[in-house]
This record gives C-alpha cells, sequence and structure tokens, in this order.
C-alpha cells in the first residue's frame, strides 16, 4: 500500500517560507491525488492543497482559499516525492501539517479528509511573530 512520510516543518518567522516534502513509497496508482491537511491546536484539520495526476498529466489542482497565492503543491515526477512550497507564512499557518495519498481522483471530495486511505505522520510548522 501506499505509504507516506512528510518531513521539513520547523520555526519560521513571520514572513518566511518553508518546503514540505512528502516522501511516497510502496505500490503507487498510475492516476493518483495527493493532499495536504493541517492541524491547529483546539482546531479541525482542514484541507490546506491537493493535487490529482495521471501519469505525468496533472489531472486537478486546489487550494483552500487562504493559502492561494502563497503555497504551491508540486512534485519531481511520477511516484516521487510531492511538495508543498509555503511563501509569506503567519501565524495563522502555525499547525501540524500531514500529507494524504489515494488512487484515483474525485474533484469534489479533494478537500474530503475522509476519501484519503493513506497518511503520514506530520510535521510540525510554526510561524512566530
Amino acid at each position: 500500500q501506499m505509504q507516506l512520510a512528510e518531513s521539513g516543518g520547523g520555526l519560521v518567522e513571520t514572513g518566511g517560507s518553508l518546503t514540505l516534502s512528502c516522501a511516497t513509497s510502496g505500490p503507487m496508482f498510475n492516476t493518483y491525488t495527493i493532499a495536504w491537511f493541517r492541524q491547529a491546536p483546539g482546531k479541525e484539520r482542514e484541507f490546506v492543497a491537493g493535487r490529482c495526476w495521471s501519469g505525468d498529466n496533472v489531472v486537478y489542482t486546489d487550494y483552500e482559499d487562504s493559502v492561494k497565492g502563497r503555497f504551491t503543491i508540486s512534485r519531481d515526477g511520477p511516484q516521487s516525492t510531492v511538495y508543498l512550497q509555503m511563501l509569506s507564512l503567519n501565524a495563522e499557518d502555525t499547525a501540524l501539517y500531514y500529507c494524504a495519498g489515494r488512487g484515483g481522483f474525485d474533484s469534489s471530495q479533494l478537500s474530503a479528509a475522509s476519501q484519503y486511505n493513506f497518511w503520514g505522520q506530520g510535521t510540525q510548522v510554526t510561524v512566530s511573530s
């Protein structure tokens, strides 16, 4: 089964940047979706960004409104590490960030955590003011 492992979190000042990595391993689907979610203390887990690939092609991408224009999801190539580049960070971005994966694609369910079968352990991002 798909295995995911996040890295790249840390402490950064307001306005700074970080790039998170989600290393993928195990059997991969030709068409699959990887999404980033985050959970701040006392809050529910929320969708951040997601992208579906089919072979070499990007099928669909979406971002949560508060990160549009600041965060970018990408990957090196098929069945490889997925990245979340985060720019202009602010205190509201402080959270535990998770990557999640599933085979196939459903644009209407991209932001639904319940649709993802595979999860990493999370990486902490802390933005200081």
